[in-house]
């Protein structure tokens, strides 16, 4: 599944996941666009995909921000020249009983986890449909196929991702523009050692393979989409999640 020469653009790419497809790319050819809000990380993460003898743009955009977002797009393409792959991978959660949610907090999660793919979709599906070529990788969440308990709004969001990925994948075939989705079950990042103890263990204890999916195991499937090994395969969903759920 080699990339050489291929161009990328990898959101929320600073750290956890994000990072790891931003490092799994590169590894296998491709230059990368880091973009992340955190400049900080988007530049380490940049750095190391330099280290991997890649080409590497390190941007500050907030995915929710449209406007933005047409701006990261267009220095992507003065400054590497093209896009080939865009991995929408920047979300955003916190676990609390929907009653105790708010508002401006509905917002806050549809914002990043469905109108950041909207709006760096809308803006990429422009120049992909021009080229007659190219990969989109949704990042979704098996909380958007069979729910998740505490993450009502964030369920909602990744099921949006989840239908639009399906549905953008039957205008975009024409064009000869593949998208995807990848649904990772419990991932060990930071966000999950955050999680007590009792409640690492016990995802743990239910996982078939007993244990957590590490970065790189969502990294790589993300790298099969974007390959040319999955030329004939569009509009799919495929969970990542050790066996924890099994969705037909």
């Amino acid at each position: 599944m080699r990339l050489e020469g291929k161009k990328a653009i990898v959101t929320g790419a600073g750290q956890g996941i994000g990072k790891a497809i931003a490092l799994e790319l590169a590894t296998r050819g491709s230059d990368v666009a880091v973009c992340d809000l955190n400049p900080e990380t988007a530049n380490r993460t940049a750095h190391e995909v330099e280290s991997l003898g890649r080409q590497a743009l390190a941007i500050h955009v907030d995915v929710a921000d449209s406007r933005a977002v047409a701006r990261a797009v267009e220095q992507t393409l003065q400054e590497i020249g093209r896009i080939d792959i865009l991995v929408n991978n920047a979300g955003w959660d916190e676990a609390q009983p929907f009653v105790d949610t708010t508002p401006e907090f509905w917002d806050k999660v549809i914002s990043i986890n469905y109108k950041g793919v909207l709006n760096f979709s809308h803006a990429v599906c422009k120049h992909l449909v021009g080229r007659k070529e190219g990969k989109i990788v949704n990042i979704a969440s098996d909380a958007g196929r069979v729910g998740s308990l505490g993450e009502t709004v964030y369920a909602g969001a990744k099921g949006a991702v989840i239908a639009f990925t399906k549905s953008l994948a039957r205008e975009m075939a024409r064009f000869g523009v593949h998208v995807n989705c990848v649904c990772p079950g419990p991932t060990d990042t930071d966000l999950f050692q955050e999680q007590p103890e009792k409640v690492r263990q016990a995802l743990e204890r239910a996982i078939p393979f007993r244990r957590v999916a590490k970065p790189e195991d969502i990294a790589r499937t993300v790298a099969f989409f974007a390959s040319p090994v999955s030329d004939y395969v569009t509009g799919q969903v495929l969970s990542v999640s050790g066996g924890l759920t099994m969705v037909g």
